[in-house]
This record gives structure tokens, sequence and C-alpha cells, in this order.
């Protein structure tokens, strides 16, 4: 991390598995970069440690992975009170993509969504009653409309991207 300082990256990201709190201690004091964990961390009792023991300057949580909408939001607003900021991890379709811009945009402490899919030229086609594209000039526009904004799902992109061989909205059972 010494090496990177020079560059002022944004932070450091899963330098260890995250349930290793005394080593995040040990290299978030020897070093200016902020660092940062929390993708694959589910629930927010888990986010204690690591937040109680000041080894990180940033939370990434997933709203797939950490529990959902409301436990995003109990994990962000928990950080805020360590002074941590969020910043979160999404690599999913529209739907999560949404879910997770709700709770950015109700969370004080939020810094910055992550975004996987530039190359995927049909990934705003998957959902309908979203801005097309759904992602403008970095910002995503939040509906005033109940729920996420986000009037169905399009079966005929989806059915065209699945693996050959699959079906759509087959059983799990």
């Amino acid at each position: 991390c010494r090496m990177l300082e020079k560059y002022n990256i944004a932070w450091v990201e899963d330098m260890v598995p995250w349930q290793y709190t005394d080593q995040y201690v040990r290299l978030q004091s020897a070093t200016s970069i902020p660092v940062c964990t929390g993708e694959d961390i589910y629930l927010k009792e888990n986010f204690r440690p690591l937040l109680e023991s000041g080894g990180v300057s940033v939370i990434h949580p997933d709203v797939l992975t950490a529990g959902g909408i409301l436990e995003l939001k109990k994990i962000g607003d928990m950080a805020g009170e360590y002074g941590v900021a969020m910043a979160v991890h999404m690599a999913e379709s529209p739907v999560g993509c949404m879910a997770a811009a709700h709770v950015c945009a109700a969370t004080e402490n939020f810094m910055a969504l992550e975004f996987h899919s530039q190359d995927c030229p049909w990934w705003n086609d998957i959902v309908s009653g979203t801005g097309k594209p759904q992602i403008r000039d970095g910002f995503i526009e939040i509906t005033d409309r109940p729920g996420l904004g986000i009037d169905g799902l399009c079966d005929e992109v989806l059915s065209e991207h699945l693996k050959p061989g699959s079906g759509l909205w087959e059983p799990t059972d």
C-alpha cells in the first residue's frame, strides 16, 4: 500500500479476508490509503467488528449479499455512526441496481455505487419503466413512484441471452 500512496487512489479493497479484523487494523494503521471491504459480508452485525476496531475507512456491502434493502440501509447507518463511508458493490441486473440506488439515495454517508455492466449493450433492456439508459452521465434517476420504479421484466430480452438449453422461469424445485 505504501508504494501506491503516491497515486492518491480512493481505497484499497479486500486486501485480506474480511473476518481478519486485527489484520485490517494493522493495514489501516500502516497506510494513508483508505481501506475497504464488505461485498461478501452478510448482515449488519458482521460489519460491527471492523467498524468498532477502526480497521476500515470505507465499507463495500452488496444489497443482494448483505441481506436486502433494509439491511443495507442499517449497515450504512451504522457505518455512519463510526465515520465510515459506504461505497455499495453492485454487479447485478437493473432490478438490483435500482434496489441499491434507492438505499444509496437514503443513506447519508453514501460515497459511490459500483457498476459492472457498462459493456453489456442489452443491460438496460432487461426491464421496462426506468429511464434509458438507466445510468446517464454517471447518475441514476430515482423515481417518486411506488417500488423501485420498474414496471416489469422483458422476457424476450432475457430469453435471447439465456444459456443454451435452459429456459425462462423454470421451476426451482
